[in-house]
């Protein structure tokens, strides 16, 4: 698969209506050509809302968990949820990761079709339409490396149906998942539900069993204690199933985890982790560092705990414009639910560009109340309140990256001085 050319045809896509802010007398022009000409954001004709993502801490966001990942012994498939862009992930194989990591079948054709060579699906796939087209990807290419969770009896015994009946020639990896706690999210409960599991994907020909995995992000009341608790059984699982001989068909024996709160207690763990019987893959998946945040993980990132680790930069800046100043203390803006994430944290207003003069300056006084599905409702107080005005932009940072990249499908790449280098294409 020629992942160079699968780029070419992104860049040879056409401007025109169906991708949000990009400026009108564009339309026609291809995302490269338009990219070459190195508008800028404020002045080159682009209409608000419009999201930004900054090059410079895309840049460093890469080079920061590549690093991160190289010192501490962790291989690395970042889950592609948080941007399903090939531009990005694409770059993110160049920083060394491994693979990717899928939650659903149609993210799994995404990379395929950009030449992605090892995706970690992290869910059990069952449906037997996905696992006929995944039989013919792994069968048509000796070089594609796929592993998914099992966490059921029923779901080894639906996979192994639909690949006998698709005539499948390479066995499919799995992972037992070791499921968080109570009333997480997937995965086995218990260590006896677990070595279940693994007897019966260990006794049908289409499956390989290969490892153990989980996601610690959903261990419940999550604290650095209960993460390392849970990530312990997991690696303690890991054991047992490798003394049990459950591994003998592998070259090499996977343990993974890690979302983007608690990378830091992964690498922790899976360092201080018993010598197997065969070489060990210790395999990351965190994904939201890509673009991170101004909310939800610029609290939580792991780098706040580990500072001497360093820092990631927030990527986002959605620009909405003022559109209305009905009363002294409120103010609204054109952008709304349909452009900012809100499943966890309302925007941040942290710049405003003045329509009058181009200058910058904090945005100070002024809060999210709420937001409509086309308008964002702003609080204005103290001395500064007067200044804003209608016209002016208002740079916005965003919480929760992944559900920012499912609301743009071609995001500007913009540096420091607002010039626009290239337009992100994202994948629902």
């Amino acid at each position: 698969m020629a992942t160079g050319n699968a780029l070419t045809r992104l860049a040879e896509t056409r401007i025109d209506y169906r991708f949000k802010g990009l400026p009108p007398d564009a339309e026609g022009l291809t995302v490269a050509e338009l990219s070459a000409e190195r508008r800028s954001l404020f002045t080159g004709g682009f209409t608000t809302p419009v999201l930004a993502l900054s090059a410079e801490a895309l840049e460093h966001n890469l080079a920061l968990l590549a690093g991160y990942c190289g010192r501490h012994g962790l291989a690395f498939a970042p889950h592609g949820k948080t941007s399903m862009a090939p531009q990005l992930f694409t770059r993110q194989l160049d920083h060394g990761a491994w693979g990717v990591t899928a939650a659903v079948p149609a993210q799994l054709r995404v990379y395929r079709a950009f030449g992605v060579p090892r995706v970690f699906l992290a869910n059990e796939l069952v449906d037997p339409v996905a696992l006929r087209w995944l039989a013919g990807q792994l069968d048509g290419d000796p070089d594609f490396r796929f592993v998914c969770y099992v966490d059921s009896v029923r779901g080894v015994e639906l996979m192994d149906a639909a690949l006998s009946a698709a005539g499948a020639r390479r066995p499919v990896d799995v992972v037992v998942e070791l499921g968080a706690g109570e009333g997480a999210r997937t995965g086995a409960r218990t260590e006896a539900d677990c070595l279940a599991v693994a007897a019966a994907a260990a006794g049908v020909r289409t499956l390989r069993l290969v490892g153990v995995a989980g996601y610690e992000g959903e261990v419940p009341q999550a604290d650095s204690g209960r993460v390392r608790a849970w990530l312990r059984r997991l690696v303690t699982l890991a054991a047992t199933l490798d003394g049990d001989g459950y591994f003998a068909g592998s070259e090499e024996i996977l343990l993974s985890a890690g979302g983007s709160a608690w990378f830091d207690a992964v690498a922790e763990v899976f360092t201080a982790a018993p010598q197997f019987s065969r070489p060990t893959l210790k395999l990351l998946r965190s994904g939201a560092y890509v673009s991170h945040d101004d909310g939800h993980y610029l609290r939580h990132s792991p780098f706040n705990r580990v500072p001497a680790e360093g820092r990631l930069s927030p990527a986002f800046r959605l620009w909405a414009q003022v559109i209305s100043r009905p009363e002294p203390g409120q103010a609204f803006l054109n952008a709304g639910k349909r452009d900012a994430a809100y499943d966890m944290d309302l925007p941040e207003p942290l710049v405003v560009r003045s329509a009058r003069s181009r200058a910058e300056r904090p945005a100070r006084g002024i809060t999210v109340r709420k937001l409509s599905d086309q308008h964002t409702w702003l609080r204005l107080e103290g001395a500064d309140r007067a200044e804003l005005e209608v016209g002016d932009w208002v740079g916005l940072g965003l919480s929760h990256p992944c559900t920012v990249f499912d609301k743009w499908q071609l995001i500007p790449l913009v540096e420091r001085d607002g010039t626009v280098t290239d337009l992100v294409r994202t994948f629902f």
